[in-house]
Parts: structure tokens; C-alpha cells; sequence
């Protein structure tokens, strides 16, 4: 009796002894595989942008709804377009190729877009965001992910303004708190911009019932407006500025911009970043597809 009694106690010690092995081996910082390999919780840097957002499950991402080609809201009722895909690059990055579930996009227009990431409503701004000095003063930017120009639209039978230098008196629209404003009243500084709104699709529509004779933006956003409105709009004169769309992000967030721009410098090598473009945005307006701008590491 007393042998069995004292085998039953070796058998429970050994049981013992081998759970502690095991708990030592994953040093609770992980799960342990199949072949006894630790796999950690995050990839990431304890803290970072990216070790939050994967723990949180899900990135937040400010768009644009009313932007054909690059962020316009879909019958679905989520967005489409080129910044939508390029947000979308990022968010595989740290998620994965399954991103069900995992990407909420919100409405950020113009005038909005530095505070929301300030105010941390999203995680990042994808939104025909121009990379300049000014905005550069308070939030960080990852890119550009692509160059683009301001130009002018008007009526398909509209003759009497063709360009930047016969805006002089004519009603012009454009959207509040952009860079497209400011170029207006520096190079225009006699046309009459006192009809503003907070989406283009707004000035589109005052240009549409006759409110504003032009609207100017950046040409890739206008060529959109004339895919929409087949027959009714043209571009007119050569673009005027340059545009670089950046990813914007908070300001010191250096590990996470780097980050982004890692991923972004990926996609322009292995020609993922000319397909999306190809897709998007090219095969609806017919524009070659550009080589992708240097990532400039703001």
C-alpha cells in the first residue's frame, strides 16, 4: 500500500515539474507552437502606432466620401478609390491580406483633416492631403504617394475662361481650409471666390445650376467630376502648381511614418502601388500610369 501511495506522489510531482518547464519556455510573453517555436503577441514596438492599432484590431482611416477616383462613397456605403487603396496598403501591413473588419473609414474633409489626427479621431488621413510647410507645422506626413496639379473646370460650352490668367471677375469655387484656396488668391487674385463650400462635389454642383462659372482643385480630383458627368464638363489651360499627396500622421510620430513610408516605398518596387493606380484611376479617365514619386521621408 504504501509503495503504490508513494508512486502516485512521483507521478504528480513529475506532472508538476513539467507544466513549470513549459510556463518557463513561453516566458509569458506569447503562445507556443506546434514545433515549440514562442510566437509573440505584436511584431510591432511595444507602444507604437502600429502595436496599438493591431491590438485594438482595427486602423482608422480619414477619407474623403465625394471624390471620384481617389475617396467617393459607393452604393455599399463605404469608399472607393486610390487613397482608399493606399490606406488600405497600410493596413495590410500591420494586419495582413484579411482586413475584414479591421479598417473603419471616416469623412474627413479639407478643412478637418490636421485636427483629426490631432485630436487622434483616426489613425491617419489619406485624402488628397498636399504635403506642404504649413500643415507640416502640425501633423507628420509619410510620401507622397503620388503628384498632382491644380487646374480649372468649367461648362463643356464654357469659351470664355481658358486658363489661370482669365479668372479675373469670374466666380470660381473651390473648397475650404485647401491648398487649392490659397494658390487661387495668390495667382487669381481678381476672381471672385465668394462662394465656398467644405466638398468639391458642392462646388460641382453650383457650377452644374449656374452659381460659379469654374471650379478649380487638383486635375486627377476635376477629371473624376468629368467621368461622373459624361458630356458636360472639360478641363481647361495647363495645370498650374504641383501637388504631393502625402499620408498625413501626428507630428512626432517618426516610428510610424517611417513605417509608412517603408510600405509605400515596398509597394512603388514590386509594382503593386502602379496597379492600384492602373485601376483606379487610369483605366476610368485613360491617363498613363506615372512612375510613383520618391518617398521624401518628410
Amino acid at each position: 500500500m504504501r509503495k503504490r501511495l508513494l508512486l502516485a506522489l512521483l507521478a504528480v510531482a513529475t506532472v508538476i515539474v513539467g507544466c513549470g518547464s513549459d510556463d518557463s519556455t513561453t516566458g509569458g510573453t506569447g503562445t507556443t507552437g506546434g514545433g515549440g517555436a514562442t510566437t509573440p503577441t505584436s511584431a510591432f514596438p511595444a507602444g507604437s502606432a502600429m502595436d496599438v492599432i493591431k491590438k485594438k484590431g482595427k486602423i482608422v482611416i480619414g477619407t474623403k466620401f465625394d471624390q471620384p477616383l481617389f475617396g467617393l462613397k459607393a452604393l455599399s456605403g463605404q469608399p472607393e478609390g486610390f487613397d482608399v487603396e493606399i490606406a488600405k496598403l497600410v493596413a495590410s501591413a500591420i494586419f495582413g491580406s484579411d482586413l475584414s473588419g479591421k479598417t473603419e473609414f471616416v469623412e474627413t474633409p479639407s478643412a478637418v483633416r490636421e485636427q483629426s489626427i490631432i485630436d487622434g479621431k483616426v489613425d491617419l488621413v489619406a485624402a488628397t492631403y498636399t504635403i506642404n510647410d504649413a500643415r507640416k507645422e502640425k501633423v507628420g506626413f509619410a510620401g507622397p504617394y503620388y503628384v498632382a496639379g491644380q487646374s480649372i473646370l468649367v461648362k463643356k460650352d464654357n469659351t470664355a475662361i481658358t486658363g489661370l490668367d482669365t479668372l479675373g471677375g469670374k466666380k470660381v469655387c473651390t473648397v475650404l481650409g485647401s491648398t487649392p484656396l490659397k494658390t487661387l488668391q495668390a495667382k487669381a487674385p481678381t476672381a471672385d471666390l465668394g462662394i465656398l463650400f467644405d466638398t468639391y462635389s458642392k462646388c460641382v454642383e453650383a457650377l452644374k445650376d449656374g452659381r460659379v462659372e469654374a471650379v478649380s482643385t487638383d486635375n486627377v480630383i476635376l477629371l473624376g467630376f468629368i467621368k461622373d458627368n459624361a458630356g458636360l464638363f472639360k478641363l481647361v489651360g495647363e495645370t498650374f502648381t504641383q501637388e504631393p499627396y502625402g499620408i498625413g500622421v501626428k507630428k512626432d510620430d517618426t516610428v510610424f511614418r517611417t513605417f509608412v513610408n517603408d510600405t509605400l516605398d515596398k509597394a512603388y518596387k514590386d509594382g503593386t502601388w502602379a496597379k492600384i493606380f492602373e485601376k483606379e484611376v487610369g483605366k476610368p479617365t485613360g491617363i498613363p500610369t506615372p512612375t510613383p514619386p520618391p518617398v521624401n521621408r518628410y
